[in-house]
């Protein structure tokens, strides 16, 4: 699949001027234009064989000439939905353009946690001096769902922090650096049995909807955490409160939310063994700055006649 002199790359959502010259760049001789919305110009979408940005189903209905879209998110569930399962075109996708942000996310919400961070911010408030003996990450064993860029990456940084590291992935045999051990999939209970921290970085796909439930919160020590990081509705929602509220888990860091924005009335912002960030750990300009590399990269692998790379499995859903 290599460019063609004149064929039309419609490009939505990339505001910045030196961005822009980097794509034109990556695609000598195509017609690359730029819009805030693909639905905003439908001759161009008509003619257009590559996307960049977040087609919906109208969009595709129009785009006759589709070959290649590419997501500027890292979780392509929402692109797939959209019509993207079932359409003919290539899918590529910007993950981990956000994993290094989201691993430091993962400490930062796995130490308010541990130390209990909202009782200072409480007591900050009420210039109340309140001196309290709290936990420490050294020693301390963290379960990892999903072994990706963001899993990866944040075992490398807990190992930093003297913790032992074991973790979840669909191919157990495969290295994963940092890793004290790997479980496959049909072994969560077990992971989830020796964990003091269990942090969710797994795409949210078909596989990995609703996985963790009433049984997997009994399986959990009642000291433990657990941290929502990547897509909402891995974690059952309900079970999750009624660990909460029951003691069955001693608290939850959830930046990734079943229903987002978090409903104005959700019991989650008040409970106080909870802490609630609205699904920006990752909201950095670095991220979107990868997130930009990853989609010239492929232009320019495209130019020259190269395999794309961070290639989309529609049936596995990443």
């Amino acid at each position: 699949m290599r460019v063609s002199d004149g064929e039309v790359i419609l490009v939505s959502g990339l505001p910045g001027a030196p961005d822009r010259e980097r794509v034109r760049a990556a695609a000598p001789g195509a017609q690359v234009e730029f819009v805030d919305r693909l639905g905003e110009r439908p001759d161009l979408l008509a003619r257009a064989v590559v996307v960049a940005g977040s087609p919906g189903p109208e969009d595709l209905v129009r785009a006759g000439a589709l070959e290649w879209v590419h997501s500027w998110a890292a979780g392509v569930d929402a692109a797939l939905e959209g019509g993207l399962a079932d359409h003919p075109a290539v899918l590529t996708s910007s993950v981990g353009n956000g994993a290094v942000p989201l691993a430091e996310h993962a400490l930062l919400l796995m130490l308010m946690l541990d130390r209990d961070a909202p009782r200072w911010a409480r007591a900050q408030r009420e210039h109340r001096w309140d001196r309290f003996t709290h936990g420490e990450l050294k020693g301390r064993t963290l379960g990892i769902i999903g072994l990706g860029n963001s899993g990866l990456d944040l075992a490398a940084k807990a190992q930093a922090f003297h913790m032992r590291v074991v973790g979840l992935r669909r191919r157990a045999d495969l290295p994963a650096p940092g890793v004290d051990r790997v479980y496959a999939a049909r072994d969560l209970h077990a992971l989830l049995a020796e964990s003091d921290f269990v942090v969710v970085t797994a795409p949210f796909t078909p596989a990995t909807a609703g996985l963790i439930g009433d049984a997997e919160f009994a399986a959990m020590k009642d000291t433990a955490h657990i941290v929502s990081l990547s897509r909402g509705g891995i974690i059952d929602d309900d079970a999750l409160l009624r660990a909460l509220t029951g003691g069955r888990i001693a608290g939850a860091g959830l930046d990734a939310h079943g229903v987002e924005p978090l409903p104005h009335d959700s019991p989650f912002w008040d409970l106080p063994n909870v802490v609630v960030t609205p699904h920006n750990g990752a909201t950095t300009e670095a991220t979107r700055r990868r997130g930009v590399d990853i989609f010239v990269d492929n232009l320019e692998r495209r130019t020259r006649g190269l395999a794309l790379s961070n290639i989309v499995d529609k049936s596995a859903g990443y």
